[in-house]
């Protein structure tokens, strides 16, 4: 039927499938012969063992979604992929999702290929109106692309950044919509940022028949973010959306899906592909998605959402402990802040050095944003870097409830974040003893002068 599994195989079952889809290769037939340049011949047994034997990879070298009559098992193995994620895309909250397919590369270079495709509908087409999120992969994708991106800074809303909607529409009419090849949007993002208003964009987009590319890099995993993309998608015009394979599905870096509405305009993506294609990601999130099942990853976007919760109101008492307090940023589904005034008000290398400790102590993933840190992406300079702003109004650390994570995470990340708080409280304490003591000698040195 092309779709995942309620309940996931075990993996006797998995291998066995792979195997007979690796027999189906030419490669792998008893008598063949091979005298082209390219005959799938592996000569590590390990690297062959490694891939299942399933060395041709995917696509033809005009299209990376063609069948291969000399791996049919390959494949295969790409259709039954692009199949099972488009119903898990389905389950996860984009109902009305047409088409998809796995690409094997990362999210900033699919962007690329979704840009690069657009270029042949809107040859006039210059410029790519991006609502700021500071990450240099998706701003790297447009530069790569040769397009040239227009930075719509966000508004400030309490402790939200947000789409300053007024701005888009005025930077369209300034430039002129076919002067525009796509608004390029954001889901998933670092708070105290939050998902773009992507109905709202998709209006816009529809009025002024201009594509719009969304960046859903870690989105699938999140209701809210593909309940937007769902609802843009309803009311008014996305043409694609992209997400990365590792933050969804927990498999290695290297693959990303791109997904849509139009069935043709997805094909016309993949047809941009140059050449043929590693069938590593198709065959990791095959293998990932054959193994959990529809009901195994319902239950891992379940937990998700518990420990967003937990960590929520955990990091909450934390930061009220040591006199900061949790950024409130309802809209964002994923990642939380807290702030670092105290810290960054006591010294200016506090809250970067506060990062260093964190990941001396084997805390990964949590970021710490300083205030005023500038930074140069090709020749585009940012101010106030990582904040996703020019001038928020504090410093701030993240941390974000991602698939796959426990409570012991939550847990040990939240110990050693105290530690390491109460360490600078007590350098801090010290440090204004010894002024006192400076001072009240000082003071008996006047009087006694």
């Amino acid at each position: 039927k092309g779709k995942c599994p309620e309940d996931g195989w075990d993996e006797s079952t998995i291998e066995l499938f792979l195997h007979e889809l690796a027999i189906m290769d030419s490669n792998n037939f008893l008598g063949n012969c091979g005298v082209g340049e390219r005959e799938g011949r592996v000569v590590s047994g390990l690297v062959a063992r490694r891939h299942y034997r399933l060395i041709h990879g995917i696509g033809r070298s005009g299209d990376i979604s063609a069948v291969q009559p000399k791996a049919a098992g390959s494949s295969l193995l790409n259709k039954l992929t692009n199949s099972v994620v488009l119903d898990v895309l389905k389950l996860a909250g984009v109902r009305t999702v047409t088409s998809c397919f796995v690409v094997p590369m990362a999210t900033g270079m699919s962007l690329t290929l979704c840009f690069l495709t657009l270029r042949h509908k809107r040859p006039k087409a210059k410029y790519i109106i991006w609502p700021r999120i500071d990450q240099k992969s998706c701003f790297k994708s447009m530069i790569t692309a040769g397009f040239e991106p227009v930075v719509i800074e966000n508004v400030l809303e309490g402790d939200e950044l947000r789409t300053d909607l007024e701005a888009v529409e005025a930077k369209i009419k300034a430039l002129g919509a076919e002067n525009i090849l796509c608004v390029h949007s954001t889901t998933s993002c670092f708070a105290p940022r939050v998902p773009d208003r992507l109905e709202e964009l998709a209006v816009i987009c529809a009025n002024y028949d201009i594509p719009h590319i969304v960046n859903n890099a870690y989105g699938v995993q999140s209701s809210k973010c593909m309940h937007l993309i769902q609802q843009g998608a309803r009311v008014g015009r996305i043409d694609a959306f992209v997400q990365s394979l590792d933050k969804n599905f927990m498999v290695p870096v290297g693959g990303a899906i791109i997904a849509g509405f139009n069935e043709s305009f997805i094909q016309e993506i993949s047809k941009m592909y140059p050449g043929r294609a590693s069938a590593s990601p198709s065959l990791d999130v095959l293998i990932t998605l054959l193994s959990l099942g529809t009901n195994g990853y319902k239950k891992l976007l379940k937990e998700r959402k518990e420990m967003f919760s937990y960590l929520s109101s955990e990091l909450k008492k934390l930061a009220d402990n040591h006199n900061e307090r949790l950024l409130d940023t309802p809209h964002n589904p994923i990642s939380l802040a807290m702030s670092l005034k105290n810290l960054d008000e006591t010294n200016d290398a506090a809250v970067t050095q506060l990062g260093s400790m964190l990941f001396t102590r084997q805390v990964s993933g949590a970021r710490v944003v300083p205030c005023g840190s500038v930074q140069t992406v090709n020749n585009y300079t940012f101010k106030g870097f990582m904040s996703h702003a020019n001038d928020y109004p504090c410093a701030y650390l993240n941390a974000a409830s991602a698939i796959g994570i426990k409570k012991q995470d939550v847990d040990v990340f939240l110990k050693r974040l105290d530690k390491c708080l109460k360490t600078f409280r007590k350098e801090a304490k010290q440090e204004k003893s010894i002024n006192e003591i400076s001072d009240s000698n000082a003071a008996t040195e006047q009087l006694e002068d």
